[in-house]
């Protein structure tokens, strides 16, 4: 089998696409690519659907480049690519929930966005039908001695809502299976039409904990459609804020960690860290949460006057805190008896199923967006991507740190190297015909994929935002397998998976 690109080449290539390369392919072509992911050559990056098309983006490591393969259903069907590759199953049965496109072959083919509660079936596709309410079959288990255990999707927590039904063995935890999809509010849906303004907002809405992420992802790929590059000083202060954004969640999620494993002794200096950022994110750019500050073409705010001094006392405060807060957790037994060994996540499915961020870096695998595909300011830029090999929830919280520690250092070079003022935007010129652009952006929870297609008058024929939670949900089910049920919320939380991401 050739390389991607030779492979896709093959294929019917679309001029219109940036920057990488996306070809119309047959069915053999689909599945020797489906075949290739089975084994290994490459990783999915994204599977969607529109009414009339199935694409299928890929990652070529060994190459560090993108591929997106696009299969015409004139029937209305696919061939399955989660017969090939477990990881692209929950992705088609989304497809077939959205769009109604039936993939063929595939080993499950129940609804996974769609709870019968739709006023219709299949809402994005050519056809719509009256809604399926037939009841949600979750997988049978047998054996002696086993009971379930259904958690959700109403939380004791002020937290998402996500259905978890456990089969157990007395505590020991045999079968865990997921069923989400509570939070969809039809984003695809919204995009339809929407005009960048208004679909960059929605952009930054997929999960609001990310809204940097997702805006700059979103803005990137219309860039890379409309063939412009924001100015300079925009793509640094992108850089700064999506650095801050990380940070925050950082140290949000590492006391949080501490907490589910009852130990508020961690949550309180890493909430007041927290804290920190966001009102040192107000101070810079005017919003705690820097919502809807990313645009399509730069920025809509500079950095403010007393901004950069805000920005490095609390790089200051910081850097002398987490020392202090890993000494302290390394130097807790209880804490560590609670996070080694707990919830391992083996390295050759974390491959498998390209879990990125600290999920993945944590078992072995190094990818980052920032440094494998890099785009400004990351370019100009040096910083580490840490990576464990343990897997465990112990190995997941000692990525955060070390995570943390490479914000503020890049934080730090930005404000030492920001390039001087100027246009913080470029104007978008007028498309004049259909264009399309992909972008994959590092997000604090893993890369953030973004495909968008514009019109000829330059509205949103298309658009596709893609959350890392969708490989790292169904990896959870396997790492919380032979633990017992109360360690639970700390995998979860050491996974910290974006429900409202997922859900789309």
């Amino acid at each position: 089998m050739g390389a991607l690109t030779d492979i896709l080449a093959t294929g019917r290539i679309r001029t219109d696409h940036r920057p990488w390369l996306r070809a119309e392919v047959d069915a053999a072509t689909w599945e020797a690519l489906s075949e290739g992911l089975a084994a290994g050559r490459w990783t999915l990056m994204a599977l969607w659907g529109e009414p009339d098309a199935v694409h299928m983006a890929l990652l070529d490591e060994a190459a560090t480049s993108l591929g997106t393969a696009t299969y015409l259903p004139g029937d209305g069907t696919f061939p399955s690519v989660g017969r090939h590759h477990a990881p692209a199953q929950r992705l088609e049965r989304t497809i077939r929930d959205l769009y109604g496109l039936v993939p063929i072959e595939a080993p499950d083919t129940r609804l996974w966005l769609d709870h019968g509660r739709w006023p219709v079936s299949h809402p994005l596709g050519a056809a719509p039908i009256p809604p399926d309410t037939t009841p949600y079959a979750f997988l049978p288990v047998e054996g002696q001695g086993l009971h379930e255990v259904a958690v959700g999707p109403v939380h004791a927590g002020i937290i998402e809502p996500g259905h978890f039904r456990f089969t157990a063995n007395g505590e020991a935890v045999v079968r865990l299976e997921e069923r989400l999809g509570y939070v969809h509010r039809g984003i695809e849906g919204l995009m339809r039409g929407a005009s960048l303004e208004r679909a960059a907002t929605l952009a930054g809405r997929v999960s609001g904990d990310s809204t940097v992420a997702y805006a700059l992802a979103f803005s990137c790929a219309v860039e890379a459609a409309l063939e412009v590059e924001a100015p300079l000083r925009a793509r640094w202060l992108r850089g700064l804020m999506a650095e801050l954004e990380r940070l925050a969640n950082h140290f949000g999620d590492i006391g949080a960690v501490c907490n589910d494993a009852a130990f508020a002794r961690m949550l309180a200096p890493c909430a007041v860290l927290r804290e920190q950022v966001l009102r040192a994110s107000e101070a810079a750019f005017g919003q705690r949460m820097m919502r809807d500050l990313v645009v399509p073409g730069g920025v809509l705010i500079d950095l403010a006057p007393r901004g950069e001094g805000r920005l490095r006392s609390l790089v200051e405060t910081a850097r002398s805190a987490l020392p202090e807060l890993l000494a302290l957790y390394d130097g807790t037994a209880s804490l560590q008896d609670r996070t080694v060994g707990t919830g391992i996540a083996q390295p050759d499915l974390v491959r498998r199923f390209g879990c990125g961020g600290f999920v993945g870096r944590a078992s072995g695998r190094g990818f980052d967006a920032r440094r494998t595909l890099p785009y400004a300011p990351y370019d100009a830029l040096r910083f580490d991507v840490a990576v464990q090999e343990a897997g465990d929830v112990d190995a997941r919280v000692r990525i955060r740190f070390s995570e943390a520690e490479e914000s503020l250092s890049l934080i730090t070079q930005m404000l030492s190297n920001m390039p001087d003022g100027g246009d913080l935007s470029s104007p978008l010129p007028q498309s004049g015909a259909a264009r399309e652009g992909l972008a994959l952006v590092e997000g604090f929870r893993g890369d953030v994929f973004a495909f968008v297609r514009l019109d000829a008058a330059g509205r949103v024929a298309h658009a596709h935002l893609r959350d890392p939670s969708w490989f790292q949900w169904p990896v959870l089910e396997a790492v919380i397998e032979g633990n017992i049920i109360a360690d639970f919320p700390l995998c979860n939380k050491s996974f910290n998976c974006s429900y409202a991401g997922h859900d789309l």
